[in-house]
């Protein structure tokens, strides 16, 4: 009957510590004193403590009958604790009489009624995470060596909640960790941001100076010189135009950018764009073939945001294209719908069918070939970012070794 009633209590009292684990309202703290006070009702003694190891190596009272000792603090090296005894050796310690015992150092009876004292290691994984300790029988009888088994039954219980708080913390850590990480790293995106800011419009003033003076030597620069005239006036037209990219890319992606529109002839676009990159085809010493019909529908478009995206394509494709090749470049109706696909058709090594998609992607490049043509991967993003402000598509049909397909669709 005794046995029976013993059970029953302790099921009573794992059922209310199960309740207090999981009360939304009550804060970590709290959560261990009333655990502590259901366990030290069960026993059947008045003191008590629930100490939790901090810092690897500090073991801190968070639940307490005397509420004065919450708080407080020892290491687990610590020779004249009982708790730091049982933390280092993981195994529970039964004193029977603590005014015997040398760590008190005689000082027992101003705290303590009765003598004996229970020390319970709470252990996972071979780790200590807390230690429990209950003195003060209630009643005529002292604690015996046989409670450690009842006190034992609390210990899994407790270790519950003290994972949880562990796996809390550790959560709560990583989360503070990425916020001040994230915090950075928007910082120092902050910083690209204004020093691409800066140097693009430091950019401008040298570069539109340059232009000038090359338009103004052209008069008069002699046919043996020209070419290298020619030379200076690509490169710094392929500068300009990797600033409007960088400029673009940035309005664009801000949502800044609204495509200005107007109702333009096609074929003359189309052939404003080989004006602009005929001396670098003529100096790589490869042909462009216009195929463009006169009768082509005219389309309403931002002229000049189109015009710096068949450009880049344009100058890919020499970049890319060996001498003796030729780029077809030009606009058809698509078959059974209403839009224009401009495109450029190139001679040159092709591209990898994995590819086809990345190399629209911001900073992708081709491939790994160096030529003064092939930019830094920014070209063929603003061209998609273009596109796509148009309601168009861009894409490209290549297979490696069969040269390169570009094409531009844009509703009529």
């Amino acid at each position: 009957m005794r046995d029976l009633e013993l059970a029953n209590r302790l099921l009573d009292s794992f059922s209310r510590i199960a309740g207090v684990i999981n009360a939304p309202r009550l804060d970590y703290p709290r959560r261990l004193g009333r655990i502590l006070e259901v366990i030290l009702e069960y026993l059947g003694v008045e003191q008590g403590s629930l100490m939790v190891l901090e810092r690897k190596k500090y073991l801190v009272v968070r639940a307490a009958s005397r509420a004065e000792l919450i708080g407080y603090e020892q290491t687990i090296a610590d020779e004249r604790s009982v708790a730091s005894w049982v933390a280092r050796h993981q195994e529970p310690l039964f004193i029977k009489d603590i005014c015997k015992d040398k760590r008190f150092g005689g000082q027992c009876r101003g705290k303590y009624r009765r003598n004996s004292l229970l020390s319970m290691p709470i252990l996972h994984k071979g780790k200590v995470l807390g230690v429990i300790n209950v003195t003060d029988k209630i009643g005529d009888k002292d604690l015996l060596k046989e409670d450690i088994t009842r006190l034992f039954d609390f210990s899994s219980v407790i270790l519950s909640l003290l994972v949880q708080e562990n796996l809390q913390q550790d959560l709560r850590r990583q989360q503070r960790i990425l916020r001040e990480r994230n915090k950075e790293l928007r910082h120092q995106e902050t910083l690209r941001a204004d020093l691409s800011r800066m140097l693009i419009h430091d950019l401008k003033g040298p570069l539109s100076e340059v232009v000038a003076n090359l338009d103004i030597l052209s008069y008069t620069v002699s046919e043996e010189n020209r070419e290298f005239l020619e030379s200076a006036q690509m490169g710094c037209d392929r500068a300009v135009r990797m600033v409007s990219n960088l400029v673009s890319i940035g309005k664009i992606e801000d949502g800044k950018l609204t495509p200005i529109k107007e109702v333009v002839a096609v074929r003359p676009m189309l052939a404003e764009c080989l004006c602009s990159i005929k001396g670098m085809a003529r100096i790589k010493d490869i042909e462009l073939i216009l195929e463009a019909d006169e009768d082509l529908p005219r389309i309403a478009l931002d002229r000049i945001l189109i015009l710096r995206v068949l450009q880049n394509l344009l100058t890919n494709a020499l970049g890319y294209c060996s001498s003796n090749t030729t780029i077809r470049f030009g606009c058809r109706l698509v078959p059974g719908k209403k839009q224009l696909e401009f495109y450029v058709q190139d001679q040159g090594p092709g591209i990898p069918a994995a590819k086809h998609r990345t190399i629209f992607e911001k900073y992708a490049r081709i491939s790994d070939k160096q030529d003064a043509l092939v930019g830094t991967g920014l070209g063929l993003y603003f061209c998609r970012l273009a596109v796509e402000i148009h309601r168009g598509r861009i894409g490209v049909e290549s297979e490696p070794g069969k040269g390169s397909r570009f094409y531009v669709r844009l509703p009529l």
